[in-house]
């Protein structure tokens, strides 16, 4: 009997054992939650403490953004021919050889027309003898006449024949001198520097120029490249000559190339039923790298202007909205929707919406974000 009792006693004290941790457990588990209760943030101290930056004002360049094409300027390719009929004896020059004006380009067989010239040479020398001869009798005719023994008939023969003689001598010496250029044009020379774009004859050829100088090379000028973009009839207003230009092509995506605005066309070019105007501008640098008939996406820079912009981190986007978070004086948030303008490497223009006195939040989560929902 005392030993059931003792049992009893027992399990009556284990179980208040229990009870006294388990009451213990809550009381430790309720101070502990009500301490990290205490230690949470408030909703907006993490934007408080979030970093704020201020409107700036700054010069911005209004600009026209379009596309077009790298060009060979007017001019600027030289086909170069042969002006006298022969065989070419030498040609100095492939395709994409680079000359200087003056240089040899290619010779024709100089042999027959060294012989014209001869001929024409030996036929001057021949009525130089023939004017003397007849200046000579001239003089012999004048004295007898002054004599009274030779007619004035036969004295004005005399005279006739002085200016035929003299007139076969300048003839004689326009050959003359014709077969001396023809001679002179057996040598081909470069009449620009710059780069061969084709040959169109080889060595030991015969060429004929009867009717049509025969094209030798083709020779493309020393910086001859130039851009043309095609601006929309909107925006042509506002480009000018000397206007500055940057703009990219394929081959080089990240190398901003730098160009000037030289002439507008005045005359439209219909695209798609889009009237378009070319803009010829002159490319500064790098001409080295491009290439005729390269496509370029094209800023001209139309005018400068001061403007209030804001980092891009900044602007908020839902849809079609933009809107950035501002500081309030009680550190919250307030919500703004704004209008941008022109945009550029890390910054955009707001042109409604912000003050250049107030704060805004760069990188600021909105809440349905924060929370996974899609916005």
């Amino acid at each position: 009997m005392a030993e059931a009792v003792r049992g009893g006693e027992a399990a009556v004290s284990s179980k208040k054992w229990m009870w006294l941790a388990l009451a213990g457990l809550i009381v430790g588990g309720g101070s502990l939650a009500a301490y990290w209760i205490g230690k949470r943030p408030p909703e907006d101290a993490g934007i408080a403490a979030a970093a704020t930056v201020s409107p700036e004002m700054r010069e911005i360049d209004s600009s026209v953004t379009t596309s077009g094409t790298v060009r060979l300027r007017t001019g600027a390719q030289v086909r170069v021919g042969s002006q006298v009929s022969g065989i070419v004896r030498k040609l100095n020059v492939t395709v994409g050889s680079h000359i200087q004006k003056g240089d040899v380009i290619a010779e024709i067989d100089p042999k027959p027309l060294q012989a014209r010239a001869e001929q024409a040479r030996a036929q001057a020398a021949m009525d130089e003898v023939g004017v003397a001869k007849a200046q000579r009798d001239l003089n012999r005719g004048q004295q007898l006449f002054a004599e009274g023994v030779l007619p004035a008939q036969q004295k004005e023969d005399l005279e006739w024949q002085l200016k035929s003689a003299q007139a076969k001598l300048e003839k004689s010496k326009s050959d003359l001198s014709a077969a001396e250029i023809d001679l002179s044009y057996a040598v081909i020379r470069a009449p620009i520097s710059g780069t061969v774009a084709s040959v169109s004859t080889q060595e030991g050829e015969t060429v004929a120029a009867s009717f049509a100088a025969p094209t030798f090379v083709t020779i493309i000028e020393d910086n001859a490249l130039e851009l043309v973009a095609m601006v929309d009839e909107t925006d042509i207003a506002n480009v000018r000559p000397g206007e500055r230009v940057n703009f990219t092509v394929e081959a080089y995506p990240s190398r901003e190339i730098p160009a000037v605005v030289m002439r507008i066309d005045p005359v439209a070019t219909i695209i798609s039923g889009v009237v378009n105007y070319p803009v010829m501008a002159a490319i500064q640098k790098d001409e080295r790298l491009l290439k005729p008939d390269m496509t370029a996406n094209i800023t001209i820079r139309t005018a400068e202007r001061k403007a209030m912009v804001l980092p891009n981190a900044a602007i908020q986007r839902d849809g079609e909205e933009r809107f950035v978070f501002v500081l309030t004086k009680d550190r919250k948030t307030e919500k703004r929707t704004v209008t941008i303008g022109t945009r550029d490497a890390g910054s955009t223009e707001i042109r409604k919406g912000v003050n250049a006195t107030e704060q805004v939040v760069i990188n600021r989560v909105p809440e349905k974000d924060a929370k996974g929902e899609k916005p």
